[in-house]
This record gives structure tokens, sequence and C-alpha cells, in this order.
């Protein structure tokens, strides 16, 4: 941990997403997540901006790339939300949750199969 006094060496910005498609995929987080397009963006072949419509979540890039999701992700995001309502805008689930192993959230993958978590709604 650092000091007060001492600035860390990096700082979050933004989230990126790689797509196949990521003018489909784009739409697919703006509505799972109520997002929207970024005014301005989203040019043919050029990545998609996508921002929380409430304000509160990261800026979110989805990027084009060439090639199929080949592996498990080293990173992704978690959420908050209705595993029934994400199947029916076609995510997948992966891993149920397992109370003997202590996990409590569902695993899934969005349409391009990146994987993310879904942890029930808090309050």
């Amino acid at each position: 941990m650092t000091s007060s006094s001492q600035a860390a060496p990096a700082r979050f910005k933004d989230l990126c997403l790689d797509a196949r498609d990521h003018q489909a995929l784009a739409d697919w987080w703006c509505a799972a997540m109520g997002y929207e397009r970024r005014e301005g963006e989203g040019p043919v072949g050029e990545p998609v901006a996508i921002v929380d419509a409430a304000g509160g979540g990261p800026l979110i890039w989805v990027c084009p790339v060439p090639e199929d999701k080949a592996v498990k992700n080293r990173m992704h995001h978690d959420v908050y939300g209705d595993v029934e309502r994400l199947r029916g805008l076609g995510a997948r689930v992966v891993a149920e949750p397992d109370a003997a192993k202590g996990i409590a959230w569902h695993v899934m993958r969005d349409p391009e199969e990146n994987e993310f978590c879904v942890f029930a709604p808090t309050g």
C-alpha cells in the first residue's frame, strides 16, 4: 500500500472488451447493463465507447478484433444482475453457484464468449 504522499504508478481508466462483431456486442452490453453508446462513437471498424446511462459505471470500449475468442479470459468483470434476463438477451451460464465451495455467483458468457460473473442484486 502506498502512503498518501506517494502517487501510485497507475490508476484505473477504462475497461476494454474484444469482439469480432464489436457493434453487436456493444449493443448487447448496452441492453444488459443499461449503458448507452457515447455520443459520436462507433464508426465502422473503430472501437465503440459505451457509458453507464446512470453515470456510475466505468467507460467500456468494445474493440474490433479479427479472431474468435480462444481461451479463458485472464480478466473479467463482475456484475449484479438477473441471470434469467441475461439468458434472455443471449448470455449463457457456464458455472452455477456452489455453496459447498463457497461460490455464490454464476459464471456467464456474453454472445462473443467473454466470461463475466453475475452476483445476486443487493438491497
